[in-house]
């Protein structure tokens, strides 16, 4: 396997379940030797998380902690705490996603641990940061998207299939940090701290329509040009299907209604009357609603393929899965677990394809590196 661009980068991951486990995939999917640090009694929570794989570790751990190391320390007791210091000693980079203050409790701030190893960028990752008023505050990904203004958007606010505050408003945000804060040590030989706030992070995307509201214009749900604001732009049930349409440009909403036979649509695809509760039934919207309908998806898709005019079907994720890029890992002496990976392109680099780690399957041979380094400082002293 090709050495990555985060080769020689050693990274303790404190979190559990999505957005810190997330972060340091792509971290690890990078180059960087990613070591979680586990509570002996149960470990991350996600391990026991329904499906699970035939070793007993559920299939979402695997897709989440593909490589990496795992170490059991109880960070209450005395020697738990002493090996996470020694740790940080030898590390580059501490992710972790308690609820803010747990760290301090345990004696393991930031600047704790930055004092050891002024070198350390330490990464912490919540709902609503740090420092700010709503710190202590509990949340889930639902509850970051509604705080943030995003679900405001819908024209009627519901679950999401993808958990963007996590993901895109925590996730990322922390591995593109952490990799910006590296950059900034090789210059300055200086680590540093990141708060990542998950809310703050969605609301950065909606930076458009927030700006359109800061000069005075009115958003309301679902009107907005993206999310059911004209037909152009609209999800659209099949007869066994969906389709997704995205022909806002007007080369590519005549071209969609040529392919439908609908020409005298033409001059209609940002009519925006459809959104009245009185609309009548010939509305752009109720006459492509109702067309659409008549035929299978595969039928549409036939004829929309050699169609320019954006175009696709919804796909369900094993349909995805036949075409998707995968890596196959071994859990055992005799599964191979097919997962998906984190869409990271970087060139010549071959993400790790090796199994995630058992509850504290390293925590031994990391623990006795630690104690012969030790041992030799003291020596050469």
């Amino acid at each position: 396997m090709a050495d990555g661009v985060l080769h020689g980068v050693r990274v303790l991951d404190l979190s559990r379940l999505l957005p810190g486990p997330f972060c340091t995939q792509l971290l690890c999917d990078l180059g960087a030797e990613v070591i979680k640090v586990e509570d002996p009694v149960g470990g991350d929570y996600l391990r026991h998380t329904p499906p699970l794989a035939d070793d007993g570790t559920s299939v979402l751990f695997h897709a989440l902690n593909r490589g990496k190391q795992s170490v059991a320390l109880d960070l209450k007791s005395a020697d738990g705490q002493g090996a996470f210091l020694a740790l940080c000693d030898n590390a580059d980079v501490v992710v972790e996603s308690f609820r803010p203050g747990v760290l301090d409790k345990l004696g393991l701030s930031p600047a704790t641990l930055r004092t050891r190893n002024p070198r350390l960028v330490v990464c912490s990752i919540s709902g609503y940061g740090q420092q700010g008023p709503l710190r202590l505050r509990a949340g889930h990904d639902v509850n970051y998207l509604a705080r943030s203004g995003a679900l405001s958007l819908m024209a009627v606010p519901t679950l999401l299939p993808v958990q963007v505050a996590d993901l895109a408003g925590g996730a990322w945000p922390a591995a593109m940090q952490i990799c910006a804060a590296l950059v900034g040590r090789a210059r300055t030989g200086e680590g540093c701290v990141i708060d990542v706030d998950m809310t703050a992070g969605v609301t950065g995307l909606i930076a458009m329509q927030l700006s359109r509201t800061l000069v005075g214009e009115r958003i309301d749900g679902g009107r907005d040009l993206l999310v059911g604001g004209v037909p152009s732009y609209g999800v659209y049930a099949t007869a066994d299907g969906w389709l997704a349409v995205g022909a806002l440009e007007p080369k590519f909403w005549s071209a969609f209604c040529g392919a439908i036979d609908r020409p005298d649509l033409i001059d209609r695809g940002f009519d925006n009357d459809d959104n009245d509760d009185d609309n009548p039934n010939d509305g752009t919207r109720a006459i492509i609603t109702a067309l659409l309908k008549t035929r299978t998806t595969s039928d549409w898709m036939e004829r929309f393929a050699a169609v320019d005019c954006c175009v696709e079907a919804v796909l369900t994720p094993a349909q995805v899965l036949e075409g998707a890029a995968h890596v196959d890992v071994t859990i055992d002496d005799a599964t191979t677990l097919p997962l998906a990976t984190l869409g990271l392109g970087i060139a010549g680099h071959t993400p790790a394809s090796t199994r995630a780690p058992r509850l504290g399957e390293h925590t031994d041979a990391l623990c006795t590196t630690l104690a012969t380094r030790a041992a030799r400082s003291l020596n050469d002293g």
